[in-house]
């Protein structure tokens, strides 16, 4: 059977979920427990969400209806909000404040909500849109741009992109 990236995308909501779950069962007692599971879930996150937005959205959005160009703004604002504003401004917190049990909730809840939109509509609508010989050749895309430089190069964009972000608009006290 051949691989499918709608699985694999999948199965990786499934193992940030469960991250975010474990962060936000913690209590600011877990003061070295806290930064050490935001960074699995950056680990997870990232480039996940990175593979998306530079190749799966833009071919998604080559094919799409109407429905499904709706369907792919908001998903790539989803993105922009958890990468620019949620998750830098969690990171600037100090794990044992309530900012940070706060925003790591925000978080989750932003993960959570845009992981089922995507699956029950983007991916459906993708399950029609692509084939599964296509699904499969993206599949192995990812898993290459995952062991290649590339990613490196993408998280340190991002992570500049974020920096800016919060030096722009820092969050509230």
């Amino acid at each position: 059977m051949s691989n499918d990236i709608l699985k694999t995308l999948k199965k990786e909501h499934d193992e940030v979920n469960a991250l975010l779950e474990e962060l936000n069962n913690t209590t600011e007692r877990a003061e070295k427990g806290r930064p050490e599971l935001l960074k699995k879930i950056k680990a997870a996150l990232l480039p996940h969400a990175l593979w998306e937005e530079k190749v799966l959205y833009p071919e998604f959005k080559k094919r799409a209806d109407r429905d499904g160009l709706q369907t792919h703004a908001e998903a790539v604002q989803e993105h922009r909000a958890v990468e620019l504003r949620v998750l830098p401004d969690l990171e600037a917190a100090s794990p044992t404040s309530p900012e940070f049990a706060g925003r790591a909730k925000v978080l989750g809840e932003f993960v959570e909500h845009h992981a089922k939109e995507e699956e029950k509509t983007m991916f459906a609508m993708a399950r029609k849109l692509f084939s599964a010989e296509e699904r499969a050749d993206l599949d192995a895309q990812y898993a290459q741009w995952k062991a290649s430089p590339q990613l490196n190069e993408a998280l340190a964009q991002a992570s500049e992109k974020a920096a800016a972000a919060l030096r722009a608009n820092p969050p509230p006290a």
